[in-house]
């Protein structure tokens, strides 16, 4: 049985906590209030009013659905070339060892590390220097630099817990490298590849900084929603919009933490 001071927590950490908390989500939960507000200019407090308007408004703006269809094409093909990429790499520096496995792994998760503008950059000059006309794949090449990191880190932590004596019984019981990879590694490391690549997927889908130097003339939804703010023409429509991409953005993070927390019990990970 757990004691009382286990089970129940300060009351000074409690009110800590809730103030940290309330800190972190305030901007957020007043993008939702001004999303309903009457008012279509400024942003007053307390809101004069409250309507339900602006949701078919921001149904029936053709631009928004336009970037958001750029938005959705871009990371779910950046979040597919993660994946395989992500995999491969993983597999590759869990399976075996080699002088400078280190080094390259550290080379692997270099481009989440550094800023999104000094990737930006960098991108910019490479497409620039290559003749590469800037267009929807340019955004996705850049989007999957720091989608690859998501990916790899979930499976290479993956391969590390799961035994190598599955993979040697498997060849051993007359399964080729297929076979292997079918019904032995993607069972185990599966969930992994699924949490990272819905994280991958909210990454791309919010990413501001390397699509700014990376586009041509597309426009995600982020970068719409940037424009919208510079020069407002129904400033509660961007609310509406920022609401969507926080619960969009939301429910992938929900699941992958779901998918994962029970992630240490695969197979062979007490062998």
């Amino acid at each position: 049985m757990r004691s009382d001071r286990e089970a129940s927590a300060p009351f000074g950490l409690k009110v800590a906590t809730a103030c940290g908390l309330l800190f972190l989500h305030m901007p957020i939960l007043l993008i939702f209030v001004y999303a309903f507000t009457t008012e279509d200019k400024t942003y007053q407090w307390p809101p004069p009013g409250f309507t339900t308007q602006w949701l078919g408004v921001t149904w029936n703006r053709p631009d928004v659905w336009e970037a958001l269809t750029v938005s959705v094409k871009v990371a779910a093909i950046a979040t597919l070339i993660a994946i395989v990429l992500g995999t491969l790499c993983a597999a590759a520096v869990s399976g075996s060892r080699f002088f400078g496995r280190e080094v390259i792994s550290l080379l692997i998760i270099l481009p989440i590390a550094l800023p999104g503008i000094i990737t930006g950059i960098s991108l910019r000059s490479a497409f620039s220097l290559m003749d590469i006309p800037f267009s929807t794949w340019t955004i996705v090449l850049g989007h999957a630099t720091f989608c690859v990191v998501v990916v790899y880190n979930n499976a290479v932590a993956r391969f590390r817990r799961t035994s190598g004596s599955l993979i040697e019984a498997s060849y051993d019981l007359g399964a080729d490298g297929f076979q292997t990879f079918r019904h032995v590694v993607l069972p185990n490391i599966g969930t992994a590849l699924l949490a990272g690549g819905m994280l991958a997927f909210a990454l791309s889908f919010d990413e501001v900084i390397v699509t700014t130097f990376t586009a041509g003339q597309q426009q995600t939804l982020p970068i719409w929603m940037l424009e919208e703010l510079v020069r407002p023409r129904q400033r509660p429509v961007t609310n509406v919009v920022a609401m969507v991409v926080v619960l969009v953005t939301l429910i992938p993070i929900v699941a992958a933490y779901y998918v994962t927390r029970e992630g240490d019990q695969v197979s062979g990970a007490g062998k």
